[in-house]
């Protein structure tokens, strides 16, 4: 037979390398695809409640690394068991009961009790695929390259969490990472110094330089900047990560727009927390676009450009329904940073998030801060629970 392969960029997945092998004698054919792009910075969680034969068309991209389960048949599809695939849910079950179904004949002929059992499971799978009663479909990628459709978007999808997350070292090192831990010097003072250190461009992978600097941002508290310029390829990324501790409290920003000004306020988004734009019905998770320190208006079209990533809606994956959706988003998005009055939300349960206050020290009567007790759920996502500061000592005392 022929293989082929293709290197092609998708939106919103960098590069991908997708082989089709086919044969003329017994036509067979196989494709898969394997990333050719980077590790993203954290792993990724997508949760779906399938309660529908459309759900089950839903796209997905599924790669090597990847682990798929059905918690409610105790289904999983281990890490490097299976190529990278683009396909949906219902070939994602198809491709596990033709696995099963493959060496049947030579179970039924060695060990009848374990093929009746494997049988009764297959039965089940298929049984899935009708949707006489709701599942849970978790796909759990420590390389943050997976991706299940999202048919409403850019609108929040009730029935799909995605959460990111940061690897364990175990997830590393089968990742091919090493991570290297380097002894802190508390007497050095970072505060009016700019750090530089090696590292690779994230899109061409040449030698570049990321520095690092702490900011102090006036009424709020201190951060930390990092900015990556590559002059190879001219590309520029920049993150930020709060210098302080998890506040008592979680904090609920609420912005009025209603001029333009407000486009050049001063936006301080950390990776916990989420956006929400109210009249679009537009809501962004936590993590999505990591930390950031920029403007309103520069946020705003981080929002568009990620929007406009989606290779659900772009390319030979979309449908002129979800295209003319997206461009009626993205035209309310520019109206909002120029004319449409809206309302701009950040809600964060780590309290370090920020939204410049153009009247300061007084106070702005466009901008509303709350501060909320976080819910236990939203303590477990920031590993609160099972995080003690206090009275530690005595217990281990008493323990030994």
């Amino acid at each position: 037979g022929v293989t082929r392969l293709l290197l092609t960029r998708i939106p919103f997945f960098k590069e991908i390398i997708v082989s089709s092998f086919a044969c003329d004698s017994c036509s067979w054919s196989n494709t898969e695809i394997q990333s050719a792009g980077r590790i993203q910075e954290q792993g990724v969680r997508y949760t779906l409640a399938v309660t529908s034969r459309q759900d089950m068309n839903r796209e997905v991209v599924k790669t090597d690394c990847a682990t798929a389960r059905i918690p409610e048949l105790d289904f999983e599809i281990p890490a490097f068991t299976q190529k990278g695939v683009l396909t949906t849910i219902e070939g994602i079950i198809d491709r596990a009961v033709a696995g099963l179904e493959q060496d049947q004949p030579i179970r039924r002929a060695t060990d009848e009790e374990v093929a009746n059992k494997i049988d009764e499971f297959i039965g089940k799978l298929k049984q899935l695929k009708e949707v006489h009663s709701s599942f849970t479909f978790i796909i759990d990628d420590p390389s943050g390259n997976s991706f299940v459709e999202n048919p409403h978007a850019p609108q929040k999808d009730d029935a799909l969490v995605v959460t990111h997350y940061r690897r364990t070292p175990q997830q590393a090192a089968v990742l091919g990472l090493e991570l290297e831990e380097k002894p802190a010097d508390s007497a050095e003072d970072l505060r009016n110094e700019v750090l530089q250190f090696n590292t690779n461009c994230p899109e061409c992978n040449a030698p570049a330089n990321t520095n690092m600097k702490l900011v102090q941002i006036p009424h709020f508290k201190e951060v930390v900047i990092m900015a990556t310029n590559c002059d190879s390829c001219g590309h520029r990324t920049n993150e930020v990560k709060s210098g302080g501790a998890i506040e008592p409290q979680g904090t609920r920003i609420t912005l009025r727009i209603t001029d333009p000004s407000d486009m050049t306020r001063d936006i301080l988004k950390s990776e916990t927390c989420s956006v929400e734009i109210p009249e679009l019905e537009f809501e962004l998770g936590m993590g999505a676009l990591g930390g950031k320190f920029t403007t309103l208006e520069g946020l705003l079209k981080d929002i568009r450009e990620l929007v406009e990533r989606n290779p659900f809606t772009l390319g030979d994956s979309s449908t002129p329904s979800k295209t003319e959706k997206l461009q009626e988003f993205i035209g309310k998005l520019q109206e909002v940073k120029g004319k449409t009055k809206a309302h701009f939300i950040m809600d964060d349960p780590a309290g370090n998030s920020y939204l410049q206050n153009v009247y300061a020290p007084e106070e702005d009567p466009e901008l509303k801060v709350e501060r909320y007790e976080r819910t236990f759920e939203q303590n477990e996502d920031l590993g609160l629970n099972d995080m003690k500061t206090e009275g530690y000592e005595l217990e281990g005392a008493s323990a030994r």
